[in-house]
């Protein structure tokens, strides 16, 4: 088992968690990463683009003018994708970007993830986050005294003034070790966790 300093607000050590070998020493995987953050960009695409082919625009059917004799070329049609305001040939039509990855490639990717932020020291493990109140200007001060400029901060139930403190911080998110996921970790280069929330997840990790 590996054992891990838990921090306080003032940042001295003030306790342990232990964590399995086989998360700690888990090789980073790129690939598996890679994957999951496709597929979770992939998840959250609209995909309600859409143009409207020949068939769809509002046009007269008419032939434009008699097929010979004009020294035009023959014309149909003012829906034809070669004129000016006519239809799209194979535009984009709405559809489901979403695809399916394999459990244990997205459950290897967090775990390769995370035990790649512990050797490069990017993890911080708090006993506790409870703010006296929920002022952004002092959680801004707070994490200024840590060093800390960007983070992702992951907790078991996000308490309501660390939520409202950290809302209007761009750099700052806030979530649930229940909806933790690569992407969210990439994004950040610290991640700030409460020690509830870290033995939550550890299940998960383990898998």
């Amino acid at each position: 088992m590996t054992k891990l300093q838990t921090l306080n607000l003032e940042q001295a050590s003030v306790g342990e968690i232990e964590l399995d070998d086989s998360i700690v020493e888990t090789p980073y995987h790129p690939q598996a990463v890679k994957d999951t953050v496709v597929q979770f960009l992939a998840a959250k695409r609209q995909g309600s683009h859409s143009t409207k082919d020949r068939g769809e625009v509002s046009y007269s059917t008419r032939k434009l003018y008699r097929q010979k004799g004009t020294g035009n070329a023959r014309a149909g049609s003012a829906k034809s994708p070669i004129r000016r305001h006519g239809g799209t040939t194979f535009g984009p039509k709405p559809r489901d970007y979403s695809f399916k990855l394999n459990k244990k490639v997205r459950s290897l990717a967090l775990r390769a993830l995370f035990a790649e932020k512990l050797r490069q020291d990017q993890v911080m493990i708090l006993e506790s986050l409870e703010l006296p109140d929920h002022k952004t200007k002092n959680f801004r001060a707070m994490l200024d005294q840590w060093g800390v400029q960007k983070a992702l901060i992951v907790v078991d139930e996000p308490p309501t003034n660390l939520v409202r403190a950290a809302r209007n911080l761009p750099d700052v998110h806030v979530v649930s070790h229940r909806s933790l996921n690569v992407y969210e970790m990439m994004r950040f280069p610290k991640v700030i966790f409460v020690k509830s929330a870290l033995e939550a997840l550890k299940e998960r990790l383990s898998k």
